[in-house]
């Protein structure tokens, strides 16, 4: 049985699909500009762990929750219920993420480091695991809606911008309002109630995210791509597990992720490290970062489908991160050499402010790309396989590099142990070879991992001829299947006619 496939005429998405299919990565949004910036300095400084626990924690909650995706994945390929196979496990996630989420920063009073690593870490699974519940079969819902190959990235578009825009928002919030200075906390950052109101209103907004694309999209269920249900034996599907991963544009994707995602793992943990310590901006200028990669996500939503259109998918997205990754590193690298601005200064800010804009943009845009290029991958490998898998292949997709991120993230915490950062350190007064350390490691790490997944990629091997041929294969495969189907229950008929006769 080949797995079913839209019909050739492709269902034109309107904007409010676009829209409400995407509002539901503010959630995810939201969660990773938080777990991924503002965890490790909150248990560190504020709850007071050492570095290395709080990254060596984190690391092995991310792995576990990888191991859960494909997992989850697979369950939501294959269920059949009245409510399709994705949405029954995105509503399901909606109310238990956002409490599991309030209760991550609001650790118990007056217990000893190691309960209260306990706690982190069984609060940290339980939020990372209830949110891929929403965010793999969301994800795999995307590839379904439409197979048309540019009106995907439009699609994907839509989700990351949604997503920079939760991300953006809560730090925004959290800077702005949660985390002000005051008289008891000269640096805001270090407020433990800041952190506690921040977790809140991120609890609300993954809540109604999550809900309000699941309705919006609800009306889909019975139009969007559906195989019946299949015996088979474990031998099949074991076949069908390793053909599709071993699928080469699949791979290339992955092993660039796996790679790239060590020092993705490094610059999320150790943001505000940078922000707040090297180049010593205030919480008020640290959220007007956050406000650079929201206006960010508008120019990347429209860049993408522009230049993917342009120059193919795969050309557009090397470029493009290629750019992002020098640009990132860029104010780093001139503090190294001497050429920024001393802190202190509006010069520093606006240097920082206007790089952080540019490698917002253009990694959102290859990002944007990149999830488009993945979703190309299931008719791909449905073609050798006969079946669809979007949950697999996005869970899996994410499997390897998430076990990576929390090996960046535990590096993170080693490198702060390494050159000695101190505990609830206050801004300004922390030694400069410390400072300057922070930065040699820094920059040449991230520099040479971020080029080796984008080496990588130059393996990926679907353009858009490719897409249109396989999708005229399953769709001949279909209609083969389809005449089998006709003519077998004719003949079926025919026998029960005869037979009645006699």
């Amino acid at each position: 049985m080949i797995a079913n496939t839209p019909s050739s005429t492709p269902r034109r998405l309107t904007l409010a699909t676009n829209v409400l299919y995407g509002v539901g990565s503010v959630a995810f949004g939201v969660h990773q500009a938080t777990l991924t910036s503002a965890l490790l300095l909150f248990f560190n400084q504020v709850v007071g762990l050492p570095a290395a626990w709080v990254g060596a924690v984190m690391m092995v909650t991310l792995i576990f929750d990888a191991i859960c995706d494909p997992l989850i994945g697979a369950w939501s390929d294959h269920t059949r219920s009245r409510w399709g196979r994705r949405h029954p496990f995105m509503y399901a996630s909606a109310l238990p993420a956002a409490i599991a989420f309030y209760f991550l920063f609001a650790p118990p009073l007056g217990w000893s480091n190691e309960h209260l690593l306990i706690y982190m870490a069984v609060m940290l699974v339980t939020v990372r695991v209830l949110l891929s519940l929403y965010e793999i079969p969301s994800s795999a819902l995307g590839p379904e809606l439409t197979y048309e190959y540019d009106e995907r990235t439009s699609l994907m578009s839509s989700r990351f911008f949604f997503g920079t825009l939760g991300g953006a928002a809560i730090s925004f919030l959290a800077l702005q309002v949660f985390l002000r200075k005051d008289a008891t906390h000269p640096l805001g950052l270090l407020n433990p109630a800041g952190y506690r109101a921040t977790a809140i209103t991120a609890g609300i907004a993954i809540f109604f995210s999550i809900i309000i694309s699941c309705i919006g999209t609800h009306r889909f269920i019975a139009t969007v791509v559906h195989e019946p249900r299949v015996r088979t034996t474990w031998h099949d599907k074991l076949r069908e597990l390793s053909v599709t991963l071993m699928n080469r544009s699949f791979l290339a994707l992955t092993i660039a992720g796996i790679v790239g995602a060590i020092s993705a793992g490094l610059r999320q943990s150790l943001d505000f490290y940078i922000s707040a310590y090297f180049f010593e901006l205030s919480p008020a200028q640290m959220s007007y970062l956050a406000v650079a990669t929201l206006f960010a996500a508008f120019a990347g939503v429209g860049l993408a489908p522009a230049i993917s259109k342009r120059f193919g998918k795969k050309p557009a997205m090397i470029g493009v991160f290629f750019a992002s990754l020098f640009t990132s590193i860029a104010p780093i690298s001139m503090r190294l050499v001497g050429v920024l601005p001393p802190n202190g200064t509006r010069a520093v800010f606006v240097v920082v402010l206007a790089f952080t804009f540019l490698s917002a943009t253009l990694s959102l845009t290859g990002f944007i790309i990149a999830s488009s290029m993945m979703a190309d991958v299931v008719e791909d490998a449905a073609v050798a396989t006969g079946q669809r898998s979007e949950g697999l292949l996005f869970a899996a997709n994410g499997l390897i590099a998430k076990c990576i991120t929390g090996v960046g993230t535990f590096l993170s915490g080693l490198i702060l142990a390494w050159i000695s950062f101190p505990q609830h350190a206050q801004q300004g007064h922390v030694d400069p070879a410390i400072l300057h350390h922070l930065g040699v490691i820094f920059v040449p790490t991230v520099t040479t991992f971020s080029a080796i997944a984008i080496a990588v990629l130059l393996f990926y091997n679907i353009d858009r001829s490719t897409h249109l041929a396989n999708v005229a294969r399953l769709e001949g495969a279909n209609a083969s299947d389809s005449q089998d189907v006709t003519e077998a229950n004719a003949l079926d008929a025919e026998q029960t006619a005869s037979a009645r006769a006699s």
